[in-house]
């Protein structure tokens, strides 16, 4: 007999013993146990923008500034910076006793290979270099910019929590090519990863890192402040699904999940053992990506034309069950509720859908039943749904819908190739950002429109106005630009957003101290 969700929590609960098999527990009284969202298929936060590869590198590695719940900036590794010449120079000073997981010591030409690593991945990073005249490191502590012109959101590039983060890394790693994975994982942040414990798809493990040096001062807040580290171990677990991780929890097997599923919290609300939050008021912003280099959507008309069969509604109801508590739509291509959001554009997001309509659109636009090869990550609690949706508004709009249903990992790979979709390539993917990662037009890479970013999409229209952004540092020219920014995606169609949902955490109330933002695990300690 197939048992249902509820089923499967409900029974657990009277499992106090139950295990997950397979993985050996630890007896240690400081070890917490964590289920990611989705298992971690890769280990450098540089080469994939998995939200779980962030997760993990904020563990292992730092950064130079950290981010506040209200998104303030301030100095991590770093203990300071000067400006002089109006702004083109800058001067970072490392903090003193900072080490890598290895024993050596933290030197500044390690983070100058960092920062050009991860620029070459990071839209944010790309501008900020591209206004670089110098990066250099002029003695062991010092990080030196020589700017073309001024960039005042120096610190928010080398300090943002989105995907890809700008973790520091050993000079000898970072001169890897952002294109390839690095040979292995040595960092400065407060827990060293033990690959030796390493079970891929089931099992991480990282352990505090002794030499860790948190800042002295400052208020601990996401990604900001001081890095108190209270327990000794913390494993990483990865689940059959989200039901059986919901009960593992439940029943004492497992400390902390992730992202509780949207059907579960009732049952979860109600158990007094078990605290159910939503730690990121930004959520999860959600996009349907398409392929820009080869038919159909190569055909700007064809882009524009399948905007009539878009209903962010579905989306949302397929990954929340259609409570308006955790979810917002329509919404475009700012996070909701965020300084640079506004409304322009939704307009036609809003109404029934006529499918009728859009065939016949599709039509005059030129589509001519090409295939369109839709990747779905099937062991994702939030993408597969998406994925189903797409799948079935492609096909309602009248096009040759082919399925592809693979594991998280291997839909990260093939969404990189360029190949023709009949050639091993890929028409169009769902995929959700957080809301952090949909701010701005200088950090969001989904936004990015010359040609680099997955989806490989062109906009001399975007990208001008996007360098307009980061020239001003006036906040109320800065949104009547990104509105400007809205109407041209909304006509040149980057990609699609399909819808921002909130998402639940679940504890046990054994834990305490758990941080606002993504899942972070130092400040963490026993009840």
């Amino acid at each position: 007999m197939k048992l249902g969700r509820r089923t499967v929590l409900r029974s657990a609960a009277f499992a106090p013993g139950l295990a997950l098999p397979g993985i050996a527990r630890s007896k240690s009284k400081t070890t917490l146990r964590f289920i990611p969202v989705i298992d971690l298929a890769f280990l450098d936060p540089i080469y994939s923008p998995a939200q779980v590869s962030r997760n993990h590198g904020f563990m292992v590695f730092d950064t130079l500034y950290g981010i506040d719940r209200n998104l303030e900036v301030s100095p991590q590794m770093v203990e300071g910076h000067r400006m002089e010449d109006d702004g083109k120079r800058w001067d970072l000073r490392l903090r003193d006793g900072l080490f890598w997981h290895d024993g050596e010591r933290v030197l500044a030409r390690d983070c100058v290979a960092s920062i050009r690593r991860w620029s070459r991945r990071d839209a944010f990073g790309d501008a900020l270099m591209k206004a670089a005249d110098e990066l250099s490191a002029p003695d062991d502590r010092t990080i030196r910019f020589r700017l073309k012109r001024p960039f005042p959101l120096l610190p928010m590039a080398l300090g943002k929590a989105a995907v890809p983060a700008c973790f520091m890394m050993p000079e000898r790693l970072a001169n890897t090519d952002p294109a390839m994975l690095i040979p292995e994982v040595i960092g400065s942040g407060p827990f060293r990863f033990k690959a030796d414990e390493r079970m891929p798809g089931a099992l991480n493990v990282y352990e505090r890192f002794d030499r860790y040096k948190p800042r002295e001062n400052g208020t601990s807040d996401w990604t900001a402040g001081p890095k108190v580290v209270h327990y000794d171990r913390v494993e990483w677990t990865t689940t059959p699904d989200a039901a059986s991780g919901a009960a593992a929890v439940e029943a004492g097997e497992q400390d902390w999940m992730e992202n509780a599923p949207h059907d579960l919290l009732p049952i979860l609300t109600r158990k007094g053992n078990l605290t159910v939050d939503v730690l990121d008021k930004m959520g999860y912003c959600c996009s349907l990506r398409v392929n820009h280099l080869h038919p159909p959507f190569d055909n700007p008309a064809v882009r524009r034309a399948l905007w009539g069969a878009l209903d962010q509604s579905d989306f949302m109801t397929a990954v929340t069950g259609g409570d308006p508590a955790y979810q917002t739509t329509p919404i475009g291509f700012f996070c909701p509720d965020t300084p640079m959001a506004s409304d322009v554009g939704l307009g036609p997001l809003s109404g029934p859908r006529d499918y009728d309509k859009v065939k016949r659109d599709l039509k005059v636009a030129g589509y001519n039943g090409e295939k369109v090869v839709v990747l779905v990550p099937m062991d994702s609690q939030a993408l597969r749904p998406l994925g189903n949706v797409a799948a079935d508004m492609l096909r309602r709009a009248g096009m040759k819908v082919d399925f592809v249903g693979l594991s998280f990992g291997a839909v990260t790979a093939r969404r990189a190739r360029k190949e023709a979709p009949e050639n091993g390539g890929w028409s169009a993917f769902a995929s959700n950002g957080q809301g952090m990662d949909w701010l701005d037009p200088g950090g969001s890479v989904a936004l990015r429109a010359d040609g680099n970013y997955i989806g490989w999409a062109k906009s001399e229209r975007i990208e001008s106005l996007r360098d307009r952004w980061l020239a001003t540092g006036d906040l109320a020219e800065q949104r009547r630009i990104c509105a400007e920014i809205q109407a041209a995606a909304f006509d040149e169609t980057p990609f699609y957003p399909i819808g921002q949902y909130r998402q639940a955490t679940v504890y046990r109330k054994t834990i305490t101290g758990v941080g606002r933002g993504t899942a972070t695990f130092w400040n963490v300690r026993p009840a």
